[in-house]
């Protein structure tokens, strides 16, 4: 029997690049002690006060189905936070709550892509990215940013890619590399999609980690609120990944299609994650700052270390709870040295070719282990850097 090639062709073929992860997880799994820096999971667990909210909520008996589009508890809170930390007017009809972020990426793509159409998304990028356009039926398209550039993407590489283009994917602050775009950067996206006539995509989960310069969120930019969807996720601002509740936000017209196409698909979020996301959000900016809290230090922590050598660069760390490492001095790929460095020194984290060819010769740190524990794999990242860069101008 025959599958579709929708569902075959989601990675595109070959390796995913999340090898040296799958190596570490079964080397745990076997007993050995690795220091973890590969996904963005908190060290943290959900807040007790929120599991209270949803243990009450699951025991007063909301453990049926949910209403599709969310709870207006839910949309309303949303709204409102959005509105308050946009300014953009905000109703509960421009949200739609889903299962996640990831669920709201597909949801935004399937609703702007028909079959065939193109995707652009930008490189580097978070890991489902690709798959995600190709599961919408479009065909994945995309646009190199550069190191040197700080991987802010510029509005003439957008421009020159958007040929038959409908949709543009964007993320900041941005997964895998801790850049927060400029003004600048995302009024020359906003130039293109209008000129282009393209929806913009904005992927926003970590807006409540932002350690320089500020988040804007594109919807506000002159002209496209009526061309912008924003996904939003629980996980990162409140550690409630394995929560799954996220939402869109977005024109109304697009909302009530996706009320209908969450009616054929997931059928909604359950009714006492709902009931505790809307608390969590409702507990306001000093609960989010203190899940914030311990990327910030560590952030800074790596700051101070990577200023000790030379060998390393450091890409603007100025949001997100990673680091995105140069190596490209050591004279290995981002792969290579992952391997090595795992194998050597028994730390894991994830090669820069894992999010697509723009971050070779780089690696991705995430913050997600103790101070000190971190602070003590950042020092020996560094020296096994140099020493493989003083082997490598030797050679």
């Amino acid at each position: 029997m025959k599958l579709s090639q929708r569902i075959t062709h989601l990675t595109g073929g070959g390796s995913d690049g999340w090898d040296v992860f799958y190596r570490a997880r079964r080397m745990i799994s076997e007993g050995h002690v690795i220091s973890e820096l590969t996904i963005g999971e908190h060290d943290i667990r959900t807040h007790p006060t929120i599991l209270d909210a949803m243990d009450l909520s699951a025991r007063q008996g909301n453990t049926g189905y949910a209403v599709v589009p969310g709870s207006d508890l839910l949309r309303d809170t949303v709204a409102a936070r959005i509105q308050a930390r946009t300014g953009q007017k905000t109703s509960r009809n421009n949200v739609l709550i889903t299962p996640g972020g990831q669920s709201a990426l597909f949801a935004a793509h399937v609703a702007v892509c028909d079959p065939g159409d193109v995707g652009l998304y930008l490189d580097p990028y978070y890991a489902t990215y690709p798959g995600t356009i190709r599961g919408a039926g479009a065909t994945a398209r995309a646009i190199q940013t550069t190191a040197e550039d700080a991987f802010q993407p510029r509005a003439q590489q957008i421009d020159a890619a958007a040929d038959g283009a409908v949709s543009l994917l964007i993320n900041s602050p941005n997964n895998p590399t801790g850049v927060v775009y400029s003004r600048e950067t995302l009024n020359g996206i906003a130039g293109v999609c209008r000129g282009r006539d393209l929806w913009l995509i904005s992927d926003e989960v970590y807006d409540t980690q932002v350690w320089e310069g500020e988040h804007i969120s594109p919807r506000t930019l002159p002209g496209m609120a009526e061309r912008t969807l924003v996904v939003g996720s629980m996980s990162k601002s409140h550690a409630m990944t394995g929560s799954r509740c996220g939402w869109v936000v977005g024109p109304e017209e697009v909302i009530a299609h996706l009320i209908n196409l969450a009616t054929h698909t997931t059928y909604g979020v359950p009714g006492f994650i709902q009931d505790a996301a809307s608390f969590a959000l409702s507990a306001g900016h000093d609960l989010e700052e203190e899940i914030a809290a311990p990327f910030r230090r560590r952030r800074a922590l790596a700051v101070e270390i990577l200023a000790t050598q030379n060998t390393i660069g450091l890409v603007p760390a100025q949001g997100a709870m990673y680091l995105m490492l140069d190596l490209r001095a050591a004279g290995l790929s981002g792969e290579a040295f992952a391997n090595a460095l795992l194998d050597t020194h028994a730390i894991a984290v994830m090669p820069g070719e894992s999010f697509g060819a723009a971050a070779a010769g780089h690696v991705r740190v995430a913050m997600t282990i103790d101070d000190d524990r971190f602070a003590a794999a950042l020092r020996t990242i560094c020296n096994f850097a140099a020493a493989l860069a003083e082997s490598h101008a030797a050679e």
